[in-house]
């Protein structure tokens, strides 16, 4: 029995390290501590050489699917920040619209704090993208059933995604983003990056090593998923911002 018990803490030790709780998250969640006003300012009108981030990112910071823009809206202040710094000192390059290493160095760090903090606290509803639509449109969509699978147990191969992003892609701050309703565009097209990486900007090369792994369905039903989960569910009310 006291093996046993041993043995158990040890997994929960690792377990705890692997996949931060709700509890956790909500310790070391940070809205950022930038001006808002200012990085409201350089979203929505640019500032010198840099253009308007709503040109590529839309008004409410939601993305677009059909440029393969990412939704910032609501993302935690130290995953914004950090990818900021990473395209300002070229650790992570821009291959999908190439302007954001460009315009991360056209801010000063405190234009790249300022930025964060705006953002990481535009919570709206947004429900992710429209498959559909997509899928009316000739993109190759995957299967959200698979997808919930691969998301939320996992395969023999690949570790469940939620053992570090949270239930739901929900996010686990300060290291992992919210992935819930994330555009699905940008989630297959990251994956891939991470897969064959030409994206290399992820903590311990986790990403790297998870996407290695996957074929092209896996991505694509991995994000059918995503975009598409349920931000709050019965059993499990929590959502990306009462954990923040």
């Amino acid at each position: 029995m006291r093996r046993y018990l041993i043995s158990m803490s040890a997994l929960a030790f690792v377990a705890g390290t692997l996949a931060p709780t709700a509890a956790m998250a909500s310790a070391q969640y940070s809205k950022g501590d930038g001006n808002v006003s200012n990085g409201k300012t350089i979203y929505e009108q640019g500032k010198g050489d840099v253009p308007a981030c709503n040109s590529c990112h839309g008004v409410d910071g939601n993305g677009d699917d059909n440029m393969g823009t990412p939704r910032l809206a609501g993302q935690g202040f130290t995953f914004l920040l950090k990818q900021l710094e990473d395209f300002a000192t070229d650790k992570r390059m821009d291959e999908t619209m190439f302007v954001m290493n460009a315009n991360a160095k056209g801010m000063s760090p405190q234009d790249r704090r300022d930025v964060a903090t705006y953002l990481a606290q535009k919570q709206d509803a947004f429900a992710g993208s429209n498959l559909k639509e997509l899928a009316a449109n000739g993109v190759v969509t995957g299967k959200t059933n698979f997808g919930k699978s691969l998301v939320e147990i996992g395969s023999p191969e690949l570790s469940a995604c939620k053992s570090c992003h949270g239930y739901a892609g929900r996010g686990a701050p300060p290291i992992y983003p919210v992935i819930l309703n994330q555009r699905y565009t940008y989630l297959v097209s990251q994956l891939k990056k991470f897969r064959d990486g030409s994206r290399a900007n992820d903590p311990m090369g986790q990403m790297r090593a998870i996407a290695r792994k996957m074929s092209d369905d896996d991505i694509n039903n991995a994000a059918a998923y995503l975009t598409s989960a349920e931000r709050s569910t019965p059993g499990n009310p929590q959502t990306p911002y009462t954990i923040h």
